[in-house]
């Protein structure tokens, strides 16, 4: 399995959010650990994988019935 892993600068720069946007809104209410990003070796250092959160993008575009809430959620109704 060849995953593409970025910090979160990395990631800023390929989303166009800003890192602190991403720390503060983004990490815990739409990326989640285990699914969208891990801690190696239980460390602090957060690694954010680039294909989840890519195919995670792509299809909350394609879903027209999402509606994107405040908290950076989305509602599918």
């Amino acid at each position: 399995m060849n995953n593409t892993y970025l910090t979160t600068e990395e990631l800023s720069e390929r989303i166009k959010y800003d890192p602190r946007t991403i720390r503060q809104c983004l990490k815990d209410s739409v990326l989640l650990e285990g699914k969208h990003y891990i801690r190696p070796f239980g460390g602090r250092k957060i690694l954010y994988i680039w294909e989840i959160i890519e195919e995670d993008m792509l299809g909350l575009a394609q879903n027209n019935l999402a509606i994107p809430m405040a908290n950076g959620g989305v509602c599918h109704g």
